[in-house]
């Protein structure tokens, strides 16, 4: 199983995106599945208002999210726990609290691969970036 961040999402929903074909090409050639967090979900729907990419966000709703075409994975009460405890101890690193919640997340579910374009999952030390 492969998280994929929200960066990645963005990345494979517009295509003006410095990582847009890098994410598509990654998406059409891997094999592995693929899912996402809740937390991941809010964040990225944040970012495409932000943006100013509704339609895009209404597109990865129904297209990505509500199709079931992926996993959706929820943080737990504990991953949450082990989530701020991440946040806390590296308070030197620019990890959005998000971020802390997928790490807490790939722990519990023994995941050690990421698909994201931020510098923050190779920060983690124990995950492999793709693409």
């Amino acid at each position: 199983m492969i998280l994929v961040d929200t960066g990645a999402w963005f990345a494979l929903s517009v295509p003006s995106d410095p990582d847009h074909l890098a994410a598509r090409n990654f998406v059409e050639s891997n094999r592995e599945p693929l899912f996402t967090t809740d937390y991941i979900a809010d964040e990225l729907l944040t970012l495409f208002r932000f943006r100013r990419q509704s339609q895009r966000a209404s597109q990865w709703l129904e297209s990505v999210l509500l199709s079931g075409a992926i996993d959706l994975v929820r943080i737990t009460p504990d991953d949450f726990e082990h989530a701020v405890a991440i946040y806390r101890g590296y308070s030197d690193k620019l990890w959005s609290f998000t971020d802390c919640t997928s790490l807490a997340a790939m722990e519990r579910l023994k995941v050690a691969q990421a698909f994201a374009f931020d510098e923050h999952f190779r920060q983690f030390g124990s995950i492999t970036v793709v693409p």
